[in-house]
């Protein structure tokens, strides 16, 4: 299993930005996948969920109406749009799956949020 984020960097607060998730080594259409971000001092955060089918069945409150998660199964690629970002939302993202009980990290795209 592997996972490769990209899309990160520096942005102005109002800004956007779509990040990227390739995935390789399992059926990536089979499973469903997700959005974590952390922040410097803080616990590793869900931001978002898709399912395989591509129904969303989880997203942090605090990126509600800013931030769409979705997937292209033909490409076994899974994005977030992120529009209106604030420095807040400075942080690393990843991504991750989950099969047979065992969670798989790619290694994060960094995301900072300031003017």
């Amino acid at each position: 299993v592997h996972l490769v984020e990209s899309g990160g960097g520096l942005v102005q607060p109002g800004g956007s930005l779509r990040l990227s998730c390739a995935a390789s080594g399992f059926s990536f259409s089979s499973y469903g996948v997700s959005w974590y971000r952390q922040a410097p001092g803080k616990e590793r955060e869900l931001v978002a969920a898709i399912t395989s089918g591509g129904g969303i069945t989880n997203a942090a409150d605090s990126v509600k109406g800013r931030f769409t998660i979705s997937r292209d199964n033909a490409k076994n690629t899974m994005y977030l749009q992120m529009n209106s970002l604030k420095p807040e939302d400075t942080a690393v993202y990843y991504c991750k799956a989950r099969l047979l009980r065992v969670d798989y990290w790619g290694q994060g795209t960094q995301v900072t949020v300031s003017s």
